[in-house]
């Protein structure tokens, strides 16, 4: 069995305490809605979105639901419509809006949503002062709690760009950060050969992860490469400008049917404006960069376009094993910076080693999300969380920069229809 070094891997601050953690956690999504209208709050254009009230709102219900109802004595809950209002997808727990009508909840206001948040962290900090006399399993919700609300941050950011693009003033949600002069152009991409053999992969660490990330379990890969950076713009833009969206011969059947019926001819949020293209970036729209990694393309277009170029995606194992081999570091573009767009690479970045692994674009990978050997779903409404989901989806690695640092992992198993495109998704090869 071929052994893998140790990687830079983030992980959540145990330093500060949980008290801390939780407050951290609860004001960052907080921060993230501070720059919208009232009315920004409520808006849902289409059915993957959900409209950020709804998302201030549920992450609030996950902790009342199931830490402040099974483990604060006499606790009573906020409103008892709320779990109607804002329960997900928890078919355990009742009935529930359906998600394409969260956009017709003008009730109740905003400022009541914030007082229910309120009321739920004090009611949390109670709770936690007497988390000594809890259960073990409590700390296990608790933590589970921190890493859903850190899901919903890196939906918000995709939400609202999304949201915000679909208004005819395309508004911008912050101004621009000053930055340093980004690079004109990126550094030649490069492979990495990984040699063939049997890897272990899963979730080996210390510290916590979702259940879909374990049991680990010994896969064999073939000998094959991996490009050392993600796909630009500036190489998509060959694409696109050789024909890409208009020849069937690189396309899957369903995705040329996607090309012919949504009318496709770039990624998502790319506009043609007096001979040049822009996007619509969180600052309002920009011309492309050129440099930096492409992004909100579907599995389509990224298959697409890996066959165009005589390569292919690599599969989550391929992409695990390498990532493992490579030892990333923590130099990607995550949440925390506010910039929520990925950044193009060094232009003196080595070309001996892996970039990009962690941050800037979730990763396509020709995987299906299915269960790994040994998996079991949890008991209750929790098994519900992953689970389910387990059919006709495609897993993505690495992060985004809309994913907060602390939450990514090699092992996270991130996963969308195919068809997807609003999230931070971008393309790496393989051979």
């Amino acid at each position: 069995m071929n052994s893998s070094p140790a990687s830079v891997l983030p992980s959540p601050d145990y330093q500060l305490s949980a008290a801390e953690r939780f407050r951290a956690v609860r004001q960052q999504t907080e921060a993230l809605c501070r720059p919208l209208l009232a009315e920004d709050t409520v808006v849902q254009p289409v059915i993957d979105v959900s409209p950020p009230k709804w998302h201030l709102a549920h992450t609030t219900w996950f902790f009342e639901t199931f830490l402040l109802g099974p483990y604060l004595p006499g606790y009573t809950v906020y409103h008892p419509d709320y779990a109607f209002l804002f329960n997900s997808y928890y078919n355990s727990l009742g009935s529930r809006v359906n998600r394409a009508d969260r956009g017709t909840l003008s009730r109740p206001p905003v400022q009541e949503v914030y007082a229910y948040r309120a009321f739920v962290d004090e009611q949390m900090t109670r709770l936690l002062a007497l988390q000594d006399t809890l259960p073990p399993a409590f700390q296990e919700v608790f933590e589970l709690g921190l890493q859903h609300e850190q899901q919903h941050q890196e939906l918000l950011v995709t939400d609202i760009k999304y949201i915000l693009s679909t208004s005819p003033l395309a508004p911008a949600y912050q101004p621009a950060p000053a930055l340093a002069e980004a690079a004109a152009v990126a550094p030649p991409a490069s492979w990495l050969p990984v040699p063939g053999g049997v890897y272990r992969i899963g979730f080996q660490e210390e510290g916590f992860c979702f259940d879909n990330e374990q049991a680990p379990h010994d896969t064999y890969v073939a000998d094959f490469e991996l490009q050392n950076r993600l796909v630009t713009n500036a190489e998509y833009l060959e694409f696109m400008e050789a024909g890409g969206y208009r020849d069937f011969r690189y396309w899957l059947g369903e995705g040329w049917d996607l090309v012919q019926q949504q009318g496709w001819e770039a990624p998502l949020y790319w506009v043609l404006q007096s001979g040049a293209w822009h996007r619509f970036t969180h600052h309002g729209l920009v011309p492309v960069d050129l440099a930096a990694p492409v992004t909100h393309v579907s599995f389509y277009e990224a298959d697409a376009y890996a066959h165009w170029r005589g390569c292919r995606l690599p599969t989550e194992q391929e992409w695990e094993v390498a990532a493992r081999r490579f030892r990333p570091v923590l130099t990607g573009t995550f949440l925390e910076s506010r910039r929520y767009d990925p950044q193009p690479l060094s232009p003196d970045a080595p070309a001996d080693q892996c970039h990009q692994l962690l941050g800037d674009a979730w990763e396509w990978t020709y995987s299906a999300y299915h269960p790994y050997p040994g998996y079991q779903r949890a008991a209750g409404a929790l098994g519900e969380y992953n689970g389910k989901f387990m059919v006709s989806q495609l897993v993505l690695r690495g992060g985004s920069c809309a994913t907060p640092q602390s939450h990514i992992r090699l092992t996270y198993r991130n996963f969308f229809h195919p068809d997807k495109r609003w999230q931070f998704t971008g393309i790496r090869l393989a051979r």
